[in-house]
C-alpha cells in the first residue's frame, strides 16, 4: 500500500531549460515540511518536441520520489493535469506552474489547507492585500479585467482564478473533474467556479509572485479562448438549468411565431392572400409535393457526405437532420440552424462536432457552387440571346418599381458576391487538397505563438481534413455534385409549377427565366440579411422576371409568383422540421444553445 500523501504536478511542455531546476527546487521544499516518503513529484509531460521527455524520465529514475508521466498528443494545460491526477497516489493533489513564478515558501500553507481536511480546494492569490507582485501593466491590466469577468459573470468569490498555484482534496477533485469540460487554459478557472457552485470549501490566500518570461496579449488564448468560454460556462451554469422541456417547447412555438410575424415587415399579408386566392390551389399543392421530394435527396447526399469522411448513417435519420436544421434557420437569426445539425448528428449518432461541422460546410459549397452554376449557365445564354441588357437595367435601373426594386437590386449584388465566394471557397478548397504545405499552422502561428495555438490548430486542421476529403476524391465529388443538381433542380421546377397556377404557359423563354429568378433568388438569401431570406428573394425574383419574360409579367404577378413560391417551400420545411424533431426527440432551443456552444474550439477535439 503507497503511503503517499500528497501528489505534486508539474504540467510540463517544452521546459527542457527549467525542468530539471524546478524539480530539484519542489523536492528540497516539500521535504522541509513532510517526510520522504509521504510525497510524490510527477512531471505530467504534454506531448513534448524537445528534450523534456529525456530529462525526466532520468530523474525519475535517480529518484524514487519522481515520476514521469508522458502524454503521445497535446492534451492541453488542463487535460495535462487531470490524466497526471487521476495516476497520482496522493489524497492531496497540488499543482504550480514549472517557471516557478510563486515564492515557494508558500507551498507548505498551500498543501496544509487541504492536507489538514480544513478545505476541499486552495488557492494562491495575486490580487489579495498582503502580497507582493511585482505585475506589469501588460499582465496585470488584461488579469484584472479577466478576473472581473469571471467574478461578475460566474458569480465567484475569489479575487484570482489563474495563478498557477493549487491545491485539491482527492474526493473534491474527483467530484468535480467530470463536470469540467475545458482542456486548457480555462481549466482551473472553470473548477474554482464549479467547486463554489457545488458548496466545496474553497481557501483563497495571497502569495508573493515574481512574472517570469515575457507576456503579451493573445488573440487565440486570451480572446477567442478565454472569452468563449466564460460565455460557454455562464450560459451552462446560469441560462441551461432554467431550460425545461416546457420552456423550450414554448420558447420554440414564440420564436416561430416572432419569424412569421417578422415576415409582414417585408411582405403585405393580405397580398399574400389574394394572389393564392387566384392561384390553381390543386398546382400549388402539386409544387409543394414536388418540393417536398427534394428532401430525401437532401437526406442521401448529406450521407454520401458523410460515408466520404468515414461515417455510415442510415438515411432517413440524416433526412430528418437536415430538416431540423434548416427549419432552425427559419426560426433564429443569423443562420444558427446550420449548427443545429452538427448538435443533432453528435447527440443521436457521436459524430464529433469538428466532422459535423466540416460536413455541413461541404454541403454548403456544393449548394452555393450548384445554384451559381446554374445562374451562370441561364446568364451565357440570356446573353447569347441580347436579353443581358435588359438585365442590366433592372439593376441599375428601376424597371420593376417600387420596393420590389430596392430589394431586388440588393439581393443582385448579394447573390453575385456570394457566387463569387463560392467558386473561390472550392477552388481554394482543392488546391489546399493538393499541396502539402500546412496553411493551418501558418494562419494560426501568426495570430498566436502560444502554446494553446496548436491545439486550436489541432481541431482546425481536422475540420479541413475533412473538408478535403470530399472534395479530393473525384467519385465523391461527382456523386455529391449531381445530388445538389437534382436538388435544385427540384427547388426550381417548383418555382415553376407555381408559374402554371398562376396561368402560364412553360415556355422555353420563361423556364430560363424561371432557372435564372430561382438560382439568384436562393444566393441573395445566404446572408442573414431578413428573417428566413424573405424579402431579398422575393426581390431578386421579382427584378429578374420583370424585364426578361416576353410575356412581360407584370411586377405584382411576379411578387406574387415569388410569394406563393417561397412560402409552399418554407411551409414544407417547417412541417417537415416539426415532424422530425417529434420523431428524433430533439429540442430546436436545446440545440441551438449546444451547437452554439460547441462551436467554441476549446470544445475536446477527441468528443
Amino acid at each position: 500500500m503507497s503511503s503517499v500523501e500528497v501528489s505534486v504536478v508539474l504540467p510540463a511542455y517544452n521546459e527542457e531549460a527549467t525542468i530539471e531546476d524546478t524539480v530539484s527546487v519542489t523536492l528540497e521544499t516539500l521535504a522541509s515540511f513532510l517526510p520522504d516518503d509521504t510525497f510524490e513529484v510527477i512531471v505530467a509531460e504534454d506531448g513534448c518536441d524537445d528534450r523534456t521527455p529525456e530529462i525526466a524520465t532520468r530523474l525519475a529514475a535517480e529518484d524514487e520520489r519522481v515520476r514521469h508521466i508522458h502524454a503521445e498528443e497535446r492534451l492541453g494545460r488542463g487535460g495535462a493535469l487531470e490524466y497526471a491526477f487521476e495516476r497520482a497516489d496522493g489524497e492531496t493533489l497540488v499543482y504550480f506552474d514549472t517557471d516557478l513564478a510563486t515564492d515557494m515558501r508558500h507551498l507548505e500553507e498551500l498543501v496544509e489547507s487541504v492536507r489538514s481536511g480544513e478545505y476541499d480546494v486552495a488557492t494562491g492569490s495575486r490580487w489579495l492585500p498582503g502580497n507582493r507582485a511585482d505585475r506589469p501593466p501588460k499582465r496585470g491590466v488584461p488579469s484584472f479585467g479577466y478576473n472581473t469577468l469571471v467574478r461578475a459573470m460566474l458569480r465567484s468569490d475569489l479575487k484570482d482564478h489563474q495563478c498557477g498555484f493549487k491545491a485539491f482534496d482527492r474526493a473534491a477533485f474527483e467530484s468535480l473533474a467530470p463536470d469540467v469540460a475545458d482542456d486548457h487554459w480555462f481549466w482551473d478557472t472553470e473548477l474554482l467556479v464549479k467547486a463554489q457552485r457545488r458548496g466545496f470549501r474553497v481557501k483563497e490566500f495571497p502569495v508573493d509572485w515574481t512574472p517570469k518570461g515575457d507576456s503579451k496579449v493573445d488573440i487565440v488564448r486570451d480572446v477567442f479562448g478565454m472569452g468563449s468560454q466564460i460565455l460557454r460556462t455562464w450560459w451552462e451554469l446560469s441560462v441551461s438549468p432554467r431550460i425545461t422541456r416546457r420552456v423550450s417547447l414554448g420558447a420554440g412555438t414564440m420564436l416561430v411565431v416572432v419569424a412569421l410575424l417578422l415576415m409582414t415587415q417585408y411582405l403585405n399579408p393580405r397580398t399574400v392572400l389574394e394572389e393564392m386566392a387566384g392561384a390553381d390551389p390543386m398546382l400549388v399543392g402539386v409544387s409543394a409535393v414536388v418540393y417536398a421530394l427534394s428532401w430525401p435527396l437532401r437526406g442521401a447526399r448529406y450521407r454520401d457526405i458523410l460515408n466520404s469522411m468515414g461515417y455510415r448513417e442510415r438515411w432517413g435519420f440524416l433526412t430528418g437532420a437536415v430538416f431540423i436544421s434548416q427549419t432552425g434557420n427559419l426560426v433564429f437569426p443569423a443562420r444558427l440552424g446550420d449548427g443545429v445539425r452538427a448538435y443533432v448528428v453528435k447527440a443521436r449518432r457521436s459524430i464529433p462536432y469538428p466532422s459535423g461541422f466540416a460536413s455541413l460546410a461541404v454541403e454548403r459549397v456544393f449548394d452555393l457552387l450548384t445554384i451559381t452554376l446554374l445562374a451562370g449557365v441561364v446568364l451565357v445564354g440570356l446573353a447569347a440571346t441580347g436579353s443581358a441588357d435588359q438585365l442590366l437595367a433592372a439593376v441599375t435601373g428601376d424597371v420593376s418599381g417600387g420596393d420590389a426594386a430596392a430589394s431586388g437590386q440588393t439581393a443582385i449584388f448579394v447573390a453575385a458576391g456570394v457566387g463569387v465566394a463560392a467558386i473561390a471557397a472550392v477552388a481554394a478548397i482543392v488546391a489546399s487538397a493538393r499541396t502539402d504545405r500546412n496553411f493551418v499552422r501558418t494562419v494560426v502561428g501568426r495570430l498566436s505563438d502560444d502554446s494553446y495555438a496548436d491545439y486550436v490548430a489541432g481541431v482546425v486542421e481536422r475540420f479541413v481534413g475533412d473538408v478535403q476529403t470530399v472534395t479530393g476524391d473525384w467519385r465523391s465529388f461527382a456523386r455529391v455534385g449531381f445530388g445538389s443538381l437534382l436538388i435544385w433542380g427540384l427547388d426550381v421546377v417548383t418555382a415553376l409549377l407555381v408559374f402554371v397556377a398562376f396561368g402560364y404557359d412553360l415556355t422555353p423563354s420563361l423556364v430560363a427565366v424561371g432557372f435564372f429568378a430561382v438560382s439568384v433568388g436562393n444566393l441573395a438569401k445566404v446572408l442573414p440579411l431578413t428573417p428566413g431570406g424573405v424579402g431579398l428573394y422575393e426581390g431578386a425574383f421579382t427584378v429578374i422576371v420583370v424585364p426578361l419574360t416576353p410575356a412581360a409579367i407584370g411586377v405584382p404577378v411576379a411578387l406574387s409568383v415569388a410569394i406563393v413560391d417561397h412560402a409552399v417551400k418554407n411551409f414544407v420545411t417547417v412541417a417537415g422540421g416539426v415532424a422530425s424533431m417529434a420523431w428524433l426527440n430533439v429540442s430546436l432551443t436545446k440545440a441551438v444553445e449546444e451547437s452554439r456552444s460547441a462551436g467554441d474550439v476549446e470544445s475536446k477535439a477527441g468528443d
